[in-house]
């Protein structure tokens, strides 16, 4: 469901919201965006976005997949994806780029290997980053690269550890 700025600013400012971040790894490197919006912006961070009122988390997972990146789940290879579990984000802004009000979120992370996921849609007109890398998770590089503390925290999972 989308809301107006009007009452999608009236949210934020007195809710947490629940979002999904997708954790994309091939062999030991992450699929990261650099964020066109705040919060976070300019920095990268891992896809994601949030789950929608009366929308199952399964069924916002799939949007998010196929609208942030175009691609799907294959057949049978949900049993490979890992729950990395609920992480809280807060930032001092918000989506319009002031401090007016911060934003709260309630993360579920997934560890996806990419072999898990296939390319469904060629077409995908992404607002939310304006470039993707994929960043090495055992390198000591991410200060070059801007990547969000927060990102940089699911490294430290014990799933991550053991991902080839």
């Amino acid at each position: 469901m989308f809301l107006s700025e009007s009452d999608f600013s009236n949210i934020i400012k007195n809710t947490p919201l629940v979002s999904i971040d997708l954790c994309i790894l091939k062999g030991r490197k992450i699929l990261l965006g650099k964020r066109l919006n705040p919060p976070a912006k300019n920095f990268f961070f891992v896809p994601g976005g949030r789950i929608f009122k009366s929308e199952l988390k399964q069924n916002a997972f799939s949007r998010i997949l196929k609208n942030e990146l175009g691609f799907s789940v294959r057949k049978d290879h949900d049993k490979f994806i890992k729950e990395l579990g609920c992480y809280e984000h807060f930032y001092e802004d918000n989506f319009l780029d002031n401090e007016d009000f911060s934003t709260h979120y309630l993360v579920l992370a997934y560890l996806i290997p990419f072999s898990s996921i296939m390319k469904e849609n060629e077409e995908v007109l992404n607002n939310q980053h304006s470039e993707f890398i994929w960043f090495d998770i055992d390198s000591d590089n991410s200060n070059s690269y801007k990547i969000h503390k927060y990102t940089l925290a699911y490294f430290k999972s014990p799933l991550f550890k053991n991902f080839e």
